[in-house]
């Protein structure tokens, strides 16, 4: 093939990609035309969108929320589980690609914005309603009842038999003890092992760190006598664990409670109303039992959801 020749096809084929690219980006634009004509036809304004975090009464919750807005408003209910934490959370409600979740009141202390640094429930709860409020235009509503915070935990028969009701009362026994102990909270300087033993004169005899999931199995196991655990695990129930009271109140408060953008709450405030029976509705040893249905029965979120809600007499269809 001549020089010239292979030019003309070298430039035909030069215009065949630049017809391509323009079909293509006609036909993107075409497809977000389309897909804004069916959002708004759907109408997003007239829907809510649920986040939840990774672990399991996050979802259940979620599914509360979403069976008690459908049934008490006029509005649809979607769920998008498993954000991986509670900064993403709170990105995704700020963006509007989620306008609701729970949260925990203890979030404040991961610097969003100026606080206290008081450990007083009250005060906690007041600082996260204003200051989510203020910074991020999201109503904190009143806690649901429970919190899920670090809980030390020990096996029932041991609680029993020695008088263990707080963390104050093991003190006496802390040379013998063996602690089963989250990994990272060892090196936490401001609220782990170090913090912890200063403020309640208490240094174990031996401890053992080990991933979180492991420290059910190895009280249960009597591999350790005591370990630090989730307040609201179902495998509190399933290996009938005692939590002991933080009586010097050493750990946060993290109560949970519904958090929804504002803007939303404006324009629908009978979203507030169907959900405002959960409010204080749903305490510790409720939510362990709800979520040892899901994690160990294995039945699905919505349907110990919907159950309960039943039960409760909250919803009807």
């Amino acid at each position: 093939m001549s020089n010239i020749t292979q030019r003309q096809q070298a430039g035909k084929n030069k215009g065949d990609v630049v017809k391509l690219n323009k079909f293509k980006w006609i036909w993107m634009l075409v497809s977000m035309i389309v897909l804004a004509s069916f959002t708004s036809a759907c109408g997003i304004k007239s829907g809510i969108t649920i986040g939840t975090q990774t672990y399991t009464e996050s979802k259940i919750i979620a599914e509360m929320y979403k069976a008690l807005i459908e049934e008490h408003t006029g509005l649809k209910a979607d769920i998008i589980p498993d954000l991986a934490s509670s900064s993403l959370i709170i990105k995704a409600m700020k963006r509007n690609d989620i306008q609701m979740a729970t949260l925990y009141t203890g979030e404040i202390f991961n610097s969003h914005f100026p606080i206290s640094g008081t450990k007083d429930r009250a005060q906690v709860l007041k600082e996260a309603q204003d200051g989510f409020q203020k910074y991020f235009g999201f109503t904190w509503m009143n806690p649901l009842g429970f919190e899920n915070t670090y809980a030390f935990t020990v096996r029932k028969d041991i609680a029993e038999s020695n008088g263990y009701t707080k963390i104050s009362d093991i003190k006496k026994d802390m040379d013998n003890m063996k602690l089963g102990v989250d990994t990272t909270w060892l090196e936490r300087s401001t609220d782990g092992y170090p913090a912890f033993s200063k403020a309640y004169d208490i240094k174990f005899g031996q401890v053992f760190p080990m991933e979180i999931s492991l420290v059910y199995s190895a009280v249960a196991n009597k591999q350790v006598d005591i370990v630090l655990a989730y307040s609201t695990d179902s495998r509190l129930k399933a290996y009938e664990l005692q939590t002991l009271e933080d009586d010097e109140q050493f750990f946060p408060p993290y109560d949970a409670s519904p958090v929804l953008r504002s803007d939303l709450l404006k324009e629908h405030p009978e979203i507030e109303d169907a959900i405002s029976p959960l409010i204080g509705l749903l305490d510790a040893d409720t939510m362990i039992s709800l979520n040892y249905q899901v994690d160990i029965e294995k039945k699905s979120e919505r349907e110990v959801a919907i159950a309960y809600l039943k039960e409760q007499g909250l919803l009807k269809s």
